[in-house]
Formats: C-alpha cells, sequence, structure tokens
C-alpha cells in the first residue's frame, strides 16, 4: 500500500478523460450535423467532400450558364416567331396585289403595309440581348460539365439573302407590291423567307431541346454528388445519438470512480493509528 503514487486513481482520470473526449467529440458532431469536425477525424474523407463541394460549386455556375442559354434561345424564339407572322402577312399582301382587278390605288395601300413590315422585319435582325447580338453567324459556347466542357450553339443568321432580298427595296433590287409583275417577284422572295425562317427555327428548337437535356443531367449530376457527400460527412444522428448517451454516463460513473480512487490512501492511515 502506498500514498505517493495512486495508481488507481491516475488509471480512472485517464479512463475519465478519453470518455470526455469522446464525449465533446459527439457533441460537436450532433451540434454541427457533420461526421468530420477537424481534419484528423477523417482526413480522406474531408479530402473527398473537399473536392466534391468544389465541382458542386463549378456546378452551379455550368447550371447558370445553361438557363442564361435557354433565355437566350427563348428570346430569339421570341423574335424570330413575330417575324414570321409578318412575313405570313407579307405572303398575303403579295398575293392581293397580284389581282389585276386591284387599281394602283389599291396596290399603294398594300405597299405601305408592306413597307412597314419590312422595316419590322429588317430591325428584328439587329436586336440584342444583353448587348450581345441575338441573331448572327458566330457560335456561342455553351458550358455542359464542371470542367469547362462546351458545345457550341449555332449562331441564326438573318442577314442571308433570303431574308435580305424579302425586306431591301434599292434601284437594283426592290421588293415592292407597286405593280403586278413586282408583286410576282416579291412573293417568290417573301416565301423563301418564309421557307428558310421555319428552318431556323427547326434548328433552334433542336438547340433548345439540348440545352433541356444538358440542364436536367447538370441537376441530376449535383444531386448525386450532394448525396455523396452526405455518405461521407453526414453524421448519423441515431448512431450518434446513441455513443453520446454512452459516453455520458461513461463520464458520469468515471467522476464518481476516480473520487472513490481518490479515498483509497485514506487506509494507509488505519496502520499508523
Amino acid at each position: 500500500m502506498v500514498i505517493n503514487t495512486n495508481m488507481e486513481a491516475l488509471q480512472t482520470a485517464n479512463n475519465l478523460n478519453a470518455s470526455q473526449s469522446e464525449l465533446s467529440k459527439s457533441l460537436a458532431r450532433l451540434s454541427s450535423g457533420s461526421r468530420i469536425i477537424k481534419p484528423s477525424d477523417d482526413a480522406a474523407g474531408l479530402a473527398v467532400t473537399s473536392r466534391l463541394r468544389a465541382q458542386i460549386k463549378r456546378l452551379d455556375s455550368a447550371l447558370s450558364n445553361v438557363v442564361n442559354a435557354v433565355s437566350f434561345t427563348q428570346t430569339q424564339d421570341g423574335f424570330m416567331k413575330t417575324m414570321d407572322k409578318a412575313l405570313r402577312r407579307m405572303g398575303e399582301l403579295a398575293m392581293l396585289a397580284k389581282d389585276g382587278t386591284k387599281s394602283q390605288g389599291d396596290l399603294d395601300l398594300y405597299q405601305k403595309e408592306f413597307e412597314q413590315l419590312q422595316e419590322y422585319v429588317d430591325d428584328t435582325r439587329g436586336k440584342k440581348y444583353n448587348d450581345v447580338n441575338l441573331f448572327g453567324s458566330d457560335a456561342l459556347a455553351v458550358t455542359v460539365d464542371s470542367e469547362g466542357g462546351t458545345f457550341d450553339m449555332a449562331g441564326i443568321d438573318l442577314s442571308t439573302d433570303s431574308y435580305t432580298l424579302a425586306v431591301v427595296n434599292t434601284a437594283t433590287q426592290q421588293c415592292a407590291l407597286t405593280s403586278t409583275a413586282l408583286a410576282d417577284d416579291a412573293l417568290l422572295l417573301v416565301k423563301a423567307a418564309i421557307s428558310q425562317i421555319a428552318v431556323d427555327r427547326a434548328q433552334l428548337g433542336a438547340v433548345q431541346s439540348r440545352l433541356n437535356f444538358t440542364n436536367d443531367q447538370l441537376s441530376i449530376t449535383k444531386e448525386n454528388l450532394s448525396s455523396a457527400i452526405s455518405r461521407v460527412a453526414d453524421v448519423d444522428v441515431a448512431t450518434e445519438a446513441t455513443q453520446y448517451a454512452r459516453y455520458q454516463i461513461l463520464v458520469q460513473s468515471g467522476t464518481q470512480m476516480l473520487t472513490q480512487a481518490n479515498q483509497l490512501p485514506q487506509a494507509a492511515l488505519q496502520l499508523l493509528r
């Protein structure tokens, strides 16, 4: 029996410190919802989740770019839809002007509306979206993944002859309804423009379909990555609550046993009496 070194108290104190440490970890996990509080808890898991979180941030940016591209194409189609209506009306007017029973006054009235529609179509060709030309031959790059991969969204070029010849009125080239002969030529030019806008809108629809599928894929990828992070980093509350209760009991019992262990050397006093 010794007094200076109380081995029972030392061992009990060590056990109590270990239980207290685990209790603190369990409490931190439950309060934060995360299994990894510090790098030493799971160094590899921390590295994996850090990379996945960075990838999700890039996916968010890619999703934003795709949504902007969808808005861009929707704006394009909005203008082209009204252009299509204008061209169809121009075709009606050209057909009416081919009627030999119409007077020159009638033709002049048709020509006034025809010119207004020509100006509308011509003005639409120069529209912009966020200071970017809506229509042109240049392709626009759209991001499709978190690594910066892109696909080229083909431009809708409204400066081709199919459109230009239907709206010009110059000394050498005229699309007008001022005579039956000119109305016949105008009808052919307007029909060519209508055919071209149908092709361009179909191409635009194909691009929109791809953008929608890309948006869906990016959203699914983000969901899967978030699930992967959860499996690695999120705490299992049920399991951790059980551990917390266990360590709480160990701390309480360890505290009581340390009190008892500290009283053991007092037995030596009995030998000194």
